[in-house]
């Protein structure tokens, strides 16, 4: 499996992206030395296209595979690609707050925490579907690990397109999300203008 070992707040740095998109807090106090050069149209293109590859944790096939179906989707590529994308298994887990960032919401769906619908997924990029339940395993709801992680996320707001209940470490996804309700900083169609050339 291919793994991305670049430091996170570097990589932040170099595609202008707040670390708080990826559930880090920290900030780092460097500035990127550029030279004030003129970028691209396709440099523009190229770094939207990264910006959600490494803020949703997702690998150049996969995420050219999303693209491909997004397209056959009715209405508009862009939209579609983004829906999906948010509809992944690790981010679920991550925006209903039971991991402090994406790659813990990973690894917790990989290390067979998580039932969806009564049935254990350990595949990250499952997509869940409107009605979907998610839950934490019973035997793994008493670990100290998800009593840290719910101290720590108890203050994040979950989107209005799911339904979250801490105590029981269970949600629901009431309906998949809109474009206006996800909150990333990526320009999709940037993104479909790279793919369609």
């Amino acid at each position: 499996m291919a793994i991305n070992r670049v430091p996170v707040l570097k990589r932040c740095r170099s595609l202008g992206l707040d670390p708080i998109y990826l559930g880090i807090d920290k900030k780092s106090n460097r500035q990127l030395k550029r030279a004030n050069r003129k970028v691209s149209e396709y440099g523009l293109q190229l770094r939207e296209k990264q910006k959600a590859k490494f803020i949703y944790g997702v690998l150049e096939k996969p995420f050219h595979n999303y693209y491909l179906k997004a397209d056959r989707m009715k209405g508009m590529t862009g939209e579609n690609l983004m829906t999906i994308l948010e509809s992944r298994l690790d981010n679920v887990i991550f925006r209903l707050g039971f991991a402090r960032t994406r790659k813990e919401a990973r690894q917790v769906v990989g290390h067979k925490h998580v039932m969806v619908n009564g049935k254990q997924v350990n595949i990250p990029s499952y997509l869940v579907k409107a009605g979907d339940t998610i839950e934490i395993k019973e035997k793994c709801k008493g670990f100290q690990r998800y009593k840290d992680i719910l101290a720590v996320t108890a203050g994040r707001l979950v989107p209005e397109w799911l339904e979250a209940d801490q105590d029981n470490l269970a949600g629901t996804v009431k309906e998949l999300p809109n474009r206006e309700v996800i909150d990333v900083p990526v320009d999709e169609m940037l993104i479909v203008e790279l793919y369609s050339k």
